[in-house]
């Protein structure tokens, strides 16, 4: 399995203060295929793809990515992960401001070794004729889509999205669903999604569903809706 996750448990602060944001959470997931994670907020979604991510440590259990235990790495040895394994895309784009499409896409171009062709990314997302202008000048969709472009150039085995529809609108958000399927398809990447939005399990391969830090239900989607045909 690409992905397995063991009983893992978080938590934050002491005392009064104390909070365990995951309970005992156990999951996998298959090479090359979508996974939504549902919840309401403070349910542990985030916290669950942190924790892949690299991004936030755990208290107990183990988290396995293609066989490698990440949870055993030394922060070094993390960084190396991130790089070799991982693409993220997040809800607030976080592009450089005064970088254009292109360099922002290049910043992490320059982080591996055999990178996508470039000229060919800006092509699938339709960003070819944008790719001289600077964030500002771009619409909440483009800038999500040079977000995607930037987290896929260095070809990750892992794109982890957080809430990658959030800040959009009905239409743009359809666009970056329809994106998302189109890079799962052509480049086989296996895309973990964590969304407030009910409609996209409907297109995903597997849906988790948690609810006060723990996985109310988990299961594989026998019946994949094509993201153009969502409807919410």
């Amino acid at each position: 399995m690409f992905l397995e996750v063991k009983e893992i448990e978080k938590s934050y602060g002491a005392g009064e203060s104390y909070t365990q944001v995951l309970r005992g959470v156990s999951t996998t997931m298959a090479k090359g295929k979508i996974c939504v994670i549902l919840g309401p907020s403070g349910s542990g979604k985030s916290t669950l793809l942190n924790a892949i991510g690299g991004l936030d440590g755990i208290d107990k259990g183990a988290i396995l990515i293609d066989g490698l235990e990440i949870t055993k790495l030394k922060p070094e040895e993390l960084v190396l992960y991130r790089k070799n394994y991982l693409g993220f895309i997040f809800q607030f784009y976080n592009l450089v401001p005064n970088l254009t499409v292109k360099e922002n896409i290049q910043v992490c171009e320059y982080l591996t070794d055999s990178p996508l062709d470039l000229g060919e990314l800006l092509d699938t997302l339709g960003l070819t004729e944008h790719r001289n202008k600077f964030p500002f000048q771009l619409s909440g969709g483009q800038q999500q889509r040079c977000a995607i472009a930037r987290a896929l150039v260095k070809k990750p085995r892992l794109l982890l999205c957080d809430e990658p529809t959030g800040a959009l609108d009905y239409k743009m958000s359809k666009e970056i669903l329809l994106l998302l399927e189109r890079v799962n398809q052509a480049y086989e990447t296996t895309i973990l999604m964590v969304s407030h939005n009910i409609a996209i399990k409907d297109m995903a391969h597997k849906v988790i569903r948690f609810k006060d830090g723990k996985i109310e239900e988990d299961y594989e989607n026998t019946a994949i809706t094509p993201a153009a045909d969502l409807e919410w």
